[in-house]
């Protein structure tokens, strides 16, 4: 067993010419830090790190952590790559960037466009939720729009959720966080990337055997935008399953929203994901039935 390092590349640490200038978050499956190409323009750089599977050595090498975790730390180190090259074709204003990819240290990076902005996770909990309408419907037909081009490539998000929306000016969104990405016929037998976000991942990614679509994307937009008004995330998927106490949202939250907008998030958030939108063109439909500001007034 090889002695446990940080999990994180020493500040200043040279990558295929990026120098690392500080940590800025990561995952069960990853690391990512800000750096600056050889030009000094800010870059974002996602490493391949499953925390379970593998160990930084002394060398700076990511390495499974033993003989039990090689084959599925090679599995998903390998599609990590293969996500990261088919990210570089997705070209789309509400998904992040992703401009090189390489192999070193053992392991896969990724390099994204650097993009100022803040969190829509810190900002719903700034605000207590209680997002006004306005905003919910500048920035969700837009991230729609974006994942309908990632469904159109064959692939699924399979994590979106506040953490995984950067709100750059103007309210434009961006969606992040491609780690958990997988294609849509993907076995689901042998997924060491498997993430999993209490009241965001719908039943079908709990279950060994549930078949991942379009409709498991839509149900986690669906209670993102729930938690944009309730400020905290929906019951867990597992638990409304078996005994689903959860509020639909026309009755919870029909004091503050128009009714179209509600019933969409209801659709969505069914648990059953043969009663839930099908595809994004679906609820992007339902959502043309949302009062423009102007007709509010």
């Amino acid at each position: 067993m090889l002695k446990k390092q940080t999990h994180e590349l020493p500040i200043g640490s040279q990558l295929d010419g990026y120098t690392i200038e500080s940590v800025i978050g990561g995952g069960g499956f990853s690391v990512v830090y800000k750096a600056r190409d050889k030009d000094g323009y800010k870059v974002i750089i996602k490493e391949y790190m499953p925390s379970k599977l593998a160990v930084r050595n002394e060398d700076l090498e990511v390495v499974a952590c033993d003989e039990n975790h090689v084959e599925r730390f090679a599995h998903g180190r390998r599609l990590f790559f293969q996500e990261a090259s088919t990210l570089t074709g997705l070209k789309h204003p509400n998904i992040v960037n992703v401009i090189n990819f390489f192999r070193a240290n053992g392991t896969v990076y990724m390099v994204m466009v650097y993009e100022e902005g803040h969190n829509l996770q810190s900002y719903i909990q700034r605000h207590k939720g209680k997002l006004s309408e306005t905003f919910i419907m500048t920035i969700f037909p837009a991230l729609l729009n974006g994942l309908q081009q990632i469904h159109s490539h064959g692939l699924l998000h399979l994590d979106v959720k506040p953490g995984n929306i950067h709100l750059r000016s103007g309210a434009n969104p961006l969606l992040l966080d491609f780690g958990a990405v997988h294609e849509m016929m993907h076995t689901r037998q042998f997924q060491p990337n498997q993430v999993v976000t209490p009241g965001f991942s719908p039943i079908e990614q709990l279950d060994p055997g549930g078949y991942v679509g379009p409709w498991t994307d839509i149900y986690a937009l669906g209670a993102t935008i729930r938690t944009c008004m309730a400020g905290t995330p929906p019951p867990q998927s597992i638990k409304r399953r078996e005994r689903d106490t959860m509020r639909p949202a026309v009755n919870a939250f029909k004091k503050r929203y128009s009714q179209p907008l509600l019933e969409a998030i209801d659709w969505s958030m069914e648990v059953d994901p043969l009663l839930r939108p099908q595809n994004v063109e679906q609820l992007l439909d339902s959502l043309k039935n949302v009062p423009t500001p102007a007709a509010n007034q």
